[in-house]
């Protein structure tokens, strides 16, 4: 048993009593999360990586592949809507975006990649780049 406090325990409750009413959240909830989490698994001659992407249309999501690099990158633009017999009294937009970059041990065939966005997961089949018999060898003239 420990007896320093929790790390985040001790400043948690200090500001969650003491400045309650100090902050107000945004009306369309959480924005995007810092970092975009992800799940990489390798699977016969690919691998397969799932990542999640709530609240974001698949239009504004953006994956490249270069070698063995892959970003992953989501842009999120809400605002409220407004009518023409109402008088705005507050008006929130979240403007943002958050990407994440990763190496795999292999490089990866881009024209063979296939991307699937579905209930927030975003899922990536990504094979792996087949090596020639041969290797790259160059003929001499």
């Amino acid at each position: 048993m420990s007896l320093l406090p929790a790390r985040t325990s001790l400043f948690d409750d200090l500001f969650r009593d003491l400045a309650s009413g100090y902050y107000i959240k945004p009306l369309h909830g959480d924005p995007l999360p810092a970092q975009i989490k992800i799940d990489v698994k390798e699977v016969g001659n690919a691998y397969q990586v799932q990542a999640e992407i709530p609240g974001v249309p698949k239009e504004d999501i953006h994956v490249e592949v270069h070698g063995a690099l892959v970003t992953l990158r989501a842009e999120v633009k809400q605002q409220d809507s407004q009518n023409r017999d109402e008088r705005v009294l507050r008006s929130e937009r979240y403007y943002g975006s958050v990407s994440r970059s990763f190496e795999l041990p292999t490089e990866i065939d881009a024209a063979e990649t296939t991307a699937k966005f579905a209930d927030g997961i975003l899922t990536l089949q990504l094979p792996k780049k087949q090596k020639s018999p041969n290797g790259n060898r160059i003929r001499i003239d």
